[in-house]
């Protein structure tokens, strides 16, 4: 019996699918903060998926940062590792007051997050799922066809 043609998966459709399954995850635990934390707050499963694609753009805009920073100061070795540490920090800590006032500006009261520590508890959960989901995706391929798919 004849095997059908592995199917080839492009780069464009690669991001596709990350996009879409980083914002269905952040929409599930969006959601599940709204329902077991009083503090966080949105008006409606419509802007929870908007608030999720904000999240999920600001997100990795705030990772590309630090991780181009790190590998710049990583670069110049020495003392200036221990510099990049600091700075890399800071673009982890500062990056929790611009999420909230991002979405504060984009949907104002229709969304609220809650405070400095639930904004940090819903960024750690939301980047621990998505590293959940990319662990088990990865354990499910097979690394001889990692970029194809068997029918």
């Amino acid at each position: 019996m004849n095997e059908p043609a592995p199917i080839t998966i492009t780069r464009a459709q690669q991001r596709f699918a990350s996009w879409m399954t980083d914002v269905l995850v952040y929409i599930v635990v969006l959601n599940l903060f709204v329902e077991f934390s009083d503090a966080v707050v949105i008006d409606s499963f419509w802007i929870s998926i908007l608030t999720a694609v904000l999240l999920k753009a600001l997100l990795d805009v705030i990772t590309g940062l630090e991780h181009r920073t790190s590998a710049f100061f990583r670069e110049l070795g020495g003392a200036w590792r221990a510099v990049g540490l600091l700075v890399t920090f800071l673009i982890l800590f500062l990056s929790k007051f611009v999420i909230l006032e991002s979405v504060d500006i984009v949907f104002s009261e229709h969304v609220e997050l809650g405070g400095f520590l639930q904004v940090v508890a819903l960024i750690i959960a939301l980047m621990a799922t998505r590293r959940a989901f990319d662990e088990v995706f990865r354990r499910l391929g097979d690394v001889e066809s990692a970029s194809t798919l068997g029918a």
